[in-house]
């Protein structure tokens, strides 16, 4: 079957050969002449596609949106938000994901994978749009998985601008917040939703989505859902899809193992590298201080935000204990900082980064959960607080800086015994980051080998032999401590007008008779054990006798048996 789309042929469904994949690719995007994409498997390798003389040898900056031959609503879009060229991403991504070809796509962060995504999948879907307010005419034909909240919000709100123009819906469902607003606007339909596989699932099992209908998949961040962590959910929602599908997977980084288990549900899908794999933005300086001790490394990001001036900046912390801990000691040097993490409502974590985002907050403490896709508009720099355990998540770190094409800085911290995670990072990136030494740190806050061994060095403080630093004499030992006043004669100081009788002073002591009484009770307590009686008393039984404990505070004494039990004389 085929579709045509302002005057270009799309190939939608059966079966087709290399050739006709070329061809449909060049008829929707002739840019794509001019891109070198191959497949994951040697035996399907695109060759390079630049053939055409007119376009054989043009500068990728030449090509422009107006290239992709989108729709006018799109185009429309594009061009009020400001969009003119490409990155090489989108570029390479755009004609092939328009073509219905599985793609995986590996590219630095920052250069724009969400509209790689996300344009040719609303050119695709927009023959299918209905103005229609029936619900039933808008259902999910394609679904977005992110691994955060974060990210997937920052994907509904650039879907949502791009598709402003169309009558496309869509719909951003996530954890951390009430589900009743998400189930309103789920009844209402959407064609595209985003969401995150906790919180989609929770939506299945409560029949507010159905996922039938799905022809596009897309997994954002794909190394993250990948992973262990994600994995059985996402193998439950592609249960719940179609078997017929275009999956698409973008990323940063791309592990042999994450190629592997793509594997399973990706049909022949285009490799899309428009850079080396794994490798961090050239125009993001790099640079790697050493600590003596882990208590100083809250000192050394202080130094390094007011030596350098920074106005905003990300501190990356690897748990979120220590990543409020550090906000809060920031705070005490009087820096405006907040801490963002996992432990945090959704509504606490919005309200920070949009205080940050909008100028508010100069140092964002964040755990690995905001290093995923966050778009801050020109951040001068991150700061690693701790190296992380995985070197791809020291990628996604930096990456919030140096966006779109503008310079940016990445601060490393590190103490003894980082040095293997140190390594794992050089090798992923594939570069030398020599550790050197934070100049301009205060004496008091290096610490080290020379702080400790100058606290050794210092004499001694004795408690009865002390040098006096002023007049450099010997002080005489220090006498006997004096002795305590007694009570009654704090009471009588403190107290004026205080009785001077010292019944008030003594301790209490029982009189004979409350004694005498006493002993009665122990005694007639004793003899009731020991003839039975002392199993629970039946109704209309004797009361039993008052407690001795009055008697023992001086009240009526109490009596015994057998006086108790005798009758009243009469009156």
């Amino acid at each position: 079957m085929t579709r045509f789309v302002n005057g270009s042929s799309i190939f939608c469904g059966g079966r087709r050969t290399m050739h006709e994949w070329q061809s449909a690719a060049f008829a929707v995007c002739p840019a794509l002449q001019t891109q070198r994409v191959r497949s994951v498997y040697p035996t399907t390798m695109i060759p390079d596609l630049a053939t055409d003389p007119a376009t054989a040898g043009a500068d990728p900056a030449e090509i422009t949106f107006a290239d992709f031959s989108l729709a006018e609503p799109i185009q429309r879009a594009v061009a009020q938000m400001g969009y003119r060229v490409p990155t090489p991403v989108q570029a390479a991504a755009i004609p092939i994901v328009m073509s219905g070809r599985d793609v995986m796509a590996a590219a630095q962060t920052g250069t724009g994978k969400t509209a790689g995504f996300a344009l040719p999948i609303l050119q695709r879907l927009l023959p299918l749009a209905s103005a229609s307010p029936s619900p039933a005419r808008h259902p999910v034909r394609a679904l977005i998985l992110a691994p955060t909240r974060e990210l997937a919000d920052q994907i509904f709100v650039n879907v949502r601008d791009y598709a402003q123009f169309t009558s496309l819906r869509s719909a951003c469902v996530y954890g951390g917040v009430d589900i009743q607003p998400q189930i309103a606007q789920l009844r209402l339909g959407c064609e595209v939703l985003i969401a995150t596989p906790g919180r989609l699932l929770d939506h299945v099992g409560q029949k507010n989505v159905n996922l039938s209908q799905v022809q596009i998949l897309v997994l954002d961040e794909a190394d993250r859902m990948l992973d262990m962590g994600f994995m059985p959910d996402l193998q439950r929602i592609l249960a719940l899809l179609p078997p017929v599908r275009q999956n698409l997977m973008f990323s940063a980084t791309f592990s042999e193992d994450i190629k592997k288990l793509a594997g399973s549900f990706l049909k022949l899908p285009h490799l899309v590298e428009v850079a080396r794999r794994n490798a961090t933005a050239e125009n993001v300086s790099q640079e790697v201080f050493r600590v003596d001790r882990s208590d100083t490394k809250r000192s050394a990001v202080a130094h390094l935000v007011k030596s350098r001036g920074l106005k905003q900046v990300i501190v990356f912390s690897n748990t979120k204990i220590g990543c409020g801990r550090l906000a809060r000691e920031l705070q005490r040097d009087g820096l405006n900082a907040e801490a963002i993490h996992g432990d945090k409502s959704q509504q606490d974590r919005q309200k920070t980064l949009d205080a940050f985002k909008a100028g508010e907050t100069t140092i964002l403490v964040a755990t690995d959960v905001a290093a995923r896709g966050l778009d801050i508009a020109e951040l001068p720099a991150v700061i690693n607080y701790d190296l992380p355990y995985s070197p791809e998540d020291y990628v996604h770190r930096i990456g919030r800086t140096g966006r779109a094409g503008a310079s940016g800085m990445a601060l490393s911290l590190m103490v003894p015994g980082d040095e293997r995670l140190l390594e794992q990072i050089e090798k992923l990136i594939g570069r030398k980051l020599p550790p050197h030494a934070l100049e301009g740190l205060p004496e008091r806050a290096r610490g080290g080998a020379d702080a400790e061994a100058n606290y050794e060095a210092r004499a001694p403080r004795s408690r009865y032999a002390e040098s006096d630093a002023t007049t450099g004499s010997e002080r005489a030992p220090r006498g006997p401590r004096p002795s305590r006043p007694s009570f009654e004669s704090r009471v009588r100081s403190n107290l004026p007008g205080c009785s001077s009788d010292r019944f008030f002073f003594q301790p209490y002591e029982p009189s004979a008779a409350a004694l005498a009484a006493a002993q009665a009770m122990a005694s007639d307590a004793s003899a009731a054990a020991l003839s039975g009686r002392n199993a629970s008393p039946r109704a209309g039984s004797q009361r039993r006798p008052a407690s001795g404990l009055a008697a023992l505070l001086g009240g009526k004494p109490a009596l015994s048996n057998a006086a108790a039990a005798a009758p009243a004389p009469d009156a």
